[in-house]
């Protein structure tokens, strides 16, 4: 019995307990179960995340250490590696840093979600600047995969490259890698989405994945509008946007009449009319772009006329002319020179050019380009505020509306978070180039310094004390000086004044109408040819009469001086203008009869003084025609002229006629010379001797 109500006992202590506690098992075992699965499902989605970011680090070195290298060693010049794999390396470098991170995360059981969630938001901002960069470039890249697909060269190159480094992986195309970073960045927030699911609300580390599932996700939000608005201004800064043949292709009456509304709305704001939009902000960053851009034009336009400068003077070669004098320190000095000439200063513009002024030239073509978009930026910027305005009346706008106006919003967003990058980076390139510039002046000074002082020690006066050297130059400059004063004087006998300048007809009156409208005082010659360089600068020729308006351009430099040449006005340099002194009931010009044939008579343009009135019978002295100016014969009909050399004109014209040549003789040899290269000068009487009084000068022969 006892056998058998054990049994019994048994059972009806299981049956008793089942049927007490039956109601309440049931849910507890869904539980546990439910907290197994979601913990597993957790456990599951971290190690997803750590695994594929190794093989995604894994496959991001094979595409940098052997796919690129590879392509490298066989120097393709028409593979842009830069353009295809853009940053990976940044890429590569964050991505090995998280893959440290969630590693050390492995060994902390209890704190695993917490340091995963805070190793993302460590991270963020450093992800979005190096992902935002390589997915803007990921469209550049694909074009240019395209374009070597349709060149079969290019594309064995490319899938024999994959071939040999990566055959394990079986990709038939570069793409296959190019796009896993752009992959990855997305794939973040999912896999902390996944993990968050799995995770009870009450877990201590619940809110930080929160936080980092919502930062990747900002993280993919921000590399997106980067990309829109990249693509925008891509849009309207492609090379050769704004030619003139497109401008003509894109006339419609659609946008003749959004130009029209923009122009409309630009003169309202001028007025007053219209309030304009006013972004502190933007203002500040362009205003510092455009003095960047013009201290970088400045310092281009500066250095290229410090080469052409040093061109001019190293045209000058003393050591291969012959100086007319001899002894030991001329010929030192002509060592000098061409060392100079050949070694030292050629060297020195060679450098220049690659150092300095072809970085200036880069660097002024990638201003260009912002320059363009800030353009674009106020067009938009009229729209948006037309648009804007409609909105605000009307409640609603068109699509198109609504486009244009996040165009605007796109275009300033990019310019006021990219400008300022932007001007730091070139402003560092310009404090380069200019610390280059100087150092390369520095090192010309030094190499000139060393070549002179080589030199020096071979002089002969080396070993004088300071002082009796110093008296020795000053004694020497003395005479030297007086040498060349004794030349001036003399030279100044035989040349023609500065108001006996040539002048044609038509300078004639030129000056005449000048004198009218500014007055005399105002009348300057222009004493050498001019070029200007810079924008207004007028060019001039030797010879030509202006009139002084400004004593200094718009910007206080009084290096430029506004004229009016009779035509165009301009700036000109000061020290090619000397004053202009017309004498008062003067002719300009007086022409020399001489007998022809027929009874005709040929008059000769030569620039006569002023003959005196035939009333007062004042004595005047006996002319003769001179040189000018040097003139090198270029035919055999022609003879060459130095200035002041004197001419016997045998016939004042050439055998049509023409007035512009004259036949002269000059040292016995006889040829044609220009006919405003010749002048009438006093020939000097002998003390006690005078000529005889003439109503007018006799004429040359």
């Amino acid at each position: 019995m006892l056998h058998v109500q054990a049994p019994n006992m048994a059972n009806d202590s299981t049956d008793e307990l089942t049927a007490e506690e039956t109601p309440e098992a049931e849910p507890i075992y869904e539980t546990l179960t439910f907290l197994d699965k979601a913990e597993q499902n957790q456990r599951l989605a971290v190690e997803e995340l750590i695994n594929t970011e190794t093989s995604y680090v894994q496959n991001l070195q094979l595409c940098i250490s052997d796919i690129r290298n590879h392509l490298q060693k066989k120097q393709l010049p028409e593979i842009d590696l830069e353009g295809l794999f853009s940053n990976i390396d940044d890429v590569l470098h964050i991505s090995r840093r998280f893959l440290k991170g969630l590693e050390a995360a492995v060994n902390q059981e209890h704190e695993q979600l917490y340091h995963i969630s805070t190793l993302f938001q460590e991270l963020k901002e450093e992800m979005e600047n190096v992902y935002k960069i390589y997915c803007g470039d990921y469209d550049q890249a694909l074009l240019l995969l395209e374009i070597y697909r349709n060149e079969p060269r290019l594309q064995k190159e490319i899938v024999d490259t994959l071939t040999v480094t990566v055959p394990h992986i079986g990709a038939s195309d570069l793409s296959f890698f190019l796009v896993m970073p752009v992959q990855r960045v997305t794939k973040y927030p999912l896999l902390l989405q996944k993990i968050l699911e799995n995770t009870p609300v009450s877990d201590s580390a619940y809110g930080a994945l929160q936080a980092a599932a919502a930062a990747m996700t900002d993280v993919n939000a921000n590399i997106n509008e980067y990309k829109r608005r990249k693509e925008v201004a891509n849009k309207y800064n492609k090379p050769g946007y704004l030619t003139l043949r497109e401008r003509l292709a894109r006339l419609n009456p659609h946008s003749i009449a959004k130009k029209t509304t923009r122009l409309s709305r630009l003169f309202m704001q001028e007025a007053g009319i219209v309030p304009k939009t006013k972004d502190k902000e933007f203002d500040t960053l362009e205003e510092k772009f455009q003095d960047l851009s013009s201290a970088v034009a400045d310092l281009k336009e500066n250095v290229a006329s410090f080469l052409g400068n040093t061109e001019a003077f190293l045209s000058y070669k003393p050591h291969e002319n012959e100086l007319g004098t001899e002894g030991g320190t001329i010929q030192q000095y002509c060592q000098l020179a061409g060392k100079l000439h050949s070694t030292v200063f050629a060297e020195f513009r060679r450098r220049l050019e690659n150092l300095v002024y072809l970085p200036l030239v880069n660097l002024s073509e990638t201003l260009k380009g912002p320059q363009k978009l800030i353009k674009k930026r106020l067009d938009k910027q009229l729209d948006y505020e037309e648009f804007e305005e409609k909105r605000n009346e009307t409640g609603s706008v068109t699509y198109e509306e609504e486009a244009a106006m996040n165009t605007y919003l796109a275009i300033n967003s990019l310019l006021v978070s990219e400008l300022p990058v932007f001007n730091q980076v070139a402003r560092q390139w310009l404090g380069h180039i200019l610390r280059t510039f100087v150092a390369l002046l520095r090192d010309l000074a030094k190499q000139v310094l060393q070549e002179a002082e080589r030199e020096a020690t071979q002089l002969p006066h080396r070993h004088l004390p300071a002082p009796d050297f110093g008296k020795m130059v000053k004694d020497s400059l003395s005479q030297a000086e007086a040498q060349l004063y004794s030349y001036c004087k003399k030279f100044e006998t035989v040349m023609p004044s500065s108001v006996a300048e040539p002048l044609s007809p038509a300078e004639e009156r030129k000056v005449h109408l000048l004198m009218s409208k500014h007055g005399p005082e105002k009348l300057y010659q222009v004493t050498s040819n001019t070029s200007g360089s810079k924008n207004m600068d007028l060019v001039l020729q030797r010879g030509q009469i202006v009139a002084l308006l400004h004593d200094r351009d718009t910007k206080g430099n009084t290096n430029r001086w506004l004229v009016d040449s009779g035509g165009p006005r301009g700036y000109v340099s000061p020290g090619k203008l000397q004053p202009y002194h017309l004498v008062q009931n003067q002719k300009p010009r007086m022409q020399v009869s001489v007998p022809g044939g027929g009874g005709e008579q040929m008059h000769h343009p030569y620039n006569l003084p002023q003959a005196p009135s035939p009333a007062l019978h004042f004595r005047t002295q006996a002319l003769h025609v001179v040189a000018g100016y040097p003139f090198a014969a270029r035919s055999s009909h022609e003879v060459s002229l130095q200035a002041g050399e004197p001419v016997t004109v045998l016939e004042p014209h050439d055998k049509k006629g023409c007035t512009e040549w004259s036949l002269v003789e000059v040292n016995g040899q006889k040829g044609y010379v220009p006919s405003s290269y010749l002048v009438t000068v006093p020939i000097p009487e002998p003390p006690g001797w005078g000529s005889p009084a003439w109503p007018y000068p006799a004429p040359q022969t």
